[in-house]
């Protein structure tokens, strides 16, 4: 194996979750590291509104049996937790017929051991950000319920809890009372729950807001209000990004650049499927009730976290482009779900609540795309992540590291490859 010079220059394209995290695993490593972004530095990117959600229990991707045909009945209600624009673009077409082959048993066998590790093994690096960072990012490690209203789908919750357990991912079966008991500190309107104790949540802003700083003083460069417009090449090697600010030479460089990575690279002749699905939340920063847990409504897709004294509420995914408009139908059915779950709210508790939206990038089968290019060797692909960005964040941060430092990769990144649509 060949194995890189100890100490490069990387340059890293996105200050998200993923590209900050790349940056401070890449500096504990030693190399210099220059940090670009579309956007100023006091920005809202698709990292800082989220449910902060770390989440073993998702080790199913959204490309998965059934979902084509839920998919679909969802298109019929202009408040559900899915929707996609109809449009005549071929990008579009393209990542949906990737999506409808992606959605098969095989896929999930295939994919689900690979999510559960990197979700265990993101979890751990953010506890010992909460032992080393120096600050308090609210990281809470008790666990999430999928909360579920319907008698029939607790039925398919616990079927799905017995295939966890069966990958090693503890999950407990909870009644109406039990679940209760456990959270006390809100009334529930529910049939049942599952209870994953190995879950966690944060506050995805706190984390950023101390990792920026810490990332800074340790050497790395920020350039904001930076965009890439191209790059310069020497046969198979990148020489340098070029941007609005200039061109920047570098040894090794990082696509982070979330759901507009597609457009950065589109000039280097590759092919990156991926669709842009736009999420929203709302948070109460005094509610009525407030949580102990984390918690999921199952039947809405709407998540809901607690983030110290306020509550976040967040949901959907709408494919509609690099659209970041707030469709106000959409944010009216995550509000119209929360009192079905805990009864005690109403509509009124959200008047004047600011809308956050972030726009997630998705791709066909639900995995990130993770790995050096076969084009350009010297170019790392980490983005894609969809829902998972932040659970997934550390471990994509370091996976990256140990590839540009030419270390031995700590997980089988073969699934994940950036050319598997080239």
């Amino acid at each position: 194996m060949n194995h890189a010079p100890r100490a490069q220059h990387v340059v890293v394209c996105g200050a998200g979750i993923i590209g900050l995290c790349c940056a401070h695993y890449l500096r504990a490593r030693g190399h210099e590291v220059t940090v670009v972004d579309r956007a100023p530095e006091e920005h809202d990117g698709c990292s800082f509104g989220n449910a902060g959600m770390i989440t073993p229990s998702h080790f199913i991707p959204l490309a998965a049996p059934g979902m084509v045909a839920l998919g679909l009945k969802w298109m019929l209600n202009s408040k559900s937790p899915f929707y996609i624009r109809p449009r005549l673009n071929s990008e579009l077409i393209g990542w949906a017929l990737r999506f409808m082959r992606a959605c098969n048993p095989g896929h999930v066998t295939r994919s689900a051991p690979l999510l559960r590790d990197l979700n265990f093994a993101s979890r751990e690096l953010y506890v010992e950000f909460a032992d080393t960072l120096g600050a308090d990012f609210l990281l809470v490690q008790r666990g999430l319920l999928m909360l579920c209203r319907e008698a029939r789908t607790f039925e398919h919750e616990a079927a799905f809890a017995a295939r966890a357990r069966e990958l090693g991912v503890p999950a407990e079966l909870l009644s109406a009372q039990r679940a209760a008991e456990l959270d006390p500190t809100v009334r529930m309107s529910i049939a049942g729950a599952v209870y994953f104790p190995r879950d966690a949540h944060f506050s995805p802003s706190l984390f950023i807001a101390a990792l920026t700083p810490s990332l800074a003083d340790s050497g790395i460069k920020f350039l904001w209000n930076t965009e890439v417009t191209g790059w310069r090449h020497e046969g198979n090697r990148l020489a340098a990004v070029r941007t609005t600010q200039g061109e920047i030479p570098a040894d090794e460089f990082v696509l982070a650049g979330g759901s507009w990575s597609p457009a950065m690279v589109r000039s280097l002749g590759l092919r990156l499927p991926m669709q842009a699905g736009k999420g929203y939340s709302l948070t109460l920063p005094r509610p009525r009730q407030l949580p102990r847990l984390c918690s999921i409504f199952t039947e809405a897709r709407v998540a809901v976290t607690p983030m110290g004294s306020s509550l976040r509420i967040g949901g959907t995914m709408e494919v509609v482009g690099l659209d970041e408009s707030i469709q106000r139908n959409r944010v009216d059915g995550i509000i119209e779900a929360v009192p079905r779950y805990f009864p005690d709210f109403t509509p009124e508790d959200f008047r004047d609540v600011p809308v956050w939206r972030g726009l997630r990038p998705v791709s066909p089968d639900g995995l990130p795309y993770l790995g050096r290019f076969g084009r350009y060797r010297n170019l790392t692909a980490a983005t894609g992540h969809a829902m998972m960005g932040l659970s997934l964040g550390p471990i994509t941060g370091k996976l990256v590291a140990e590839l540009i430092s030419g270390e031995k990769s700590s997980h089988d990144l073969s699934l994940l490859s950036p050319d598997r649509y080239a």
